[in-house]
């Protein structure tokens, strides 16, 4: 009887989800074939190649590695635009531009710091045109006052936006703010395109690669990528969990009325939640560039799919979904390589993004708000 009674569940799981029945077919394959690659087999059916195929273990965990670097950067900007939309209800599309901003002061802060004192005009630091590569070892203090520059100026352009052009029409509702938002994200990145040109400018260069386990080595750029990362994500938290600033953030998300009759300052919160968002965002964008090594005029736009992407899979509104979504798809990202050329590597990404919204529609933590 209990043979019987667990293939009725079975059969009626397939009925009542064909979906995530699919999903775990999937995954099940991928997961045979990763295996059957590693092991150096490949498996044919009717003269097609089915399973396997080759694939070294150090090429995977720098796949890992890769994917871990950018989506912790993701997530870190990501976590900016999940607390704008639920402290102030609406998708900001400015975002990605904030980070292409806070990257271009941030880096031009750090060009000008190496710069001084080797008789290279300030014109072309400013340009990012000397044709200098940084790094954090051979440039420490720029590149660390790069850093200071580009989360304190993208605060700066958060809280300028957000005089000029939120403030005014918070009362007009969430669809005013997001058209808004996207004027803002063109007049951001054209002006920046103005300034510094269309070309993409080569910035950084590891000057140190340490090597683990003989055969996964990590540049001192990447390695201070996913130190001030994890640093900054704690930090966060910490914020969130141990400072009256978190509870009072956690209580407007979920109940902005409430807590403006409990007398919370509801225009402080909304104020420091542009501090917070936007410094990260220009961090975020300022590490990504440290790592790459390029930087051009719509970089963020790019990556403000991704940002997006990575907010909706964690659950829109959750700080800490942001940061797992972030991870999740930098990992899908970087390890679609394996199956997938270079170009579609995105597309893999949304379709995790599209899989996730499938079988759970509020995301990965499911709806918790800020938390």
């Amino acid at each position: 009887m209990g043979l019987v009674a667990n293939a009725g569940d079975s059969r009626a799981a397939v009925v009542d989800r064909p979906g995530a029945v699919a999903v775990a077919a999937v995954l099940g394959y991928l997961v045979l074939d990763l295996v059957v690659k590693l092991s150096g087999i490949s498996v044919f059916f009717l003269g097609m190649q089915v399973l396997g195929g080759s694939l070294e273990l150090g090429s995977l965990l720098s796949m890992v590695i890769d994917g871990l670097l950018v989506g912790l950067a993701v997530g870190l900007a990501g976590i900016g635009l999940s607390m704008t939309y639920s402290i102030l209800d609406f998708a900001n599309f400015a975002h990605g531009d904030t980070v292409t901003a806070g990257a271009f002061l941030g880096w031009v802060a750090a060009y000008i710091a190496a710069g001084l004192g080797t008789g290279a005009p300030i014109a072309e630091l400013f340009m990012l045109n000397s044709g200098r590569q940084l790094s954090t070892v051979s440039t420490f203090v720029p590149v660390l006052l790069g850093l200071v520059v580009a989360g304190v100026g993208s605060v700066g352009v958060t809280l300028l936006v957000d005089r000029l052009t939120y403030r005014p029409m918070r009362a007009a509702g969430n669809i005013s703010l997001l058209i808004a938002s996207i004027g803002v994200a063109l007049a951001m990145r054209y002006l920046i395109a103005f300034v510094f040109g269309t070309q993409t400018s080569g910035v950084a260069s590891g000057g140190l690669r340490i090597t683990f386990f003989g055969t996964v080595s990590m540049t001192d750029n990447e390695v201070t990528l996913l130190v001030v990362s994890l640093l900054l994500m704690l930090a966060v938290h910490l914020l969130l969990q141990r400072t009256k600033l978190g509870k009072a953030m956690r209580a407007m998300a979920d109940n902005e009325d409430l807590a403006r009759v409990t007398g919370i300052p509801t225009e402080r919160v909304i104020r420091l939640t542009w501090i917070l968002g936007g410094g990260l965002a220009g961090v975020g964008g300022y590490l990504l560039v440290l790592e790459s090594g390029t930087i051009s005029f719509n970089f963020g736009w790019i990556l403000l799919l991704l940002i997006f992407a990575a907010v909706i899979v964690g659950g829109i509104g959750s700080i800490y979904g942001a940061m797992a979504g972030g991870v999740l798809i930098g990992l899908v990202d970087s390890l679609a390589l394996i199956w997938l050329p270079s170009g579609l590597t995105r597309a893999a990404a949304f379709l995790v993004l599209i899989v996730v919204l499938l079988l759970r529609p509020s995301g990965i933590f499911g709806g918790v708000t800020t938390a």
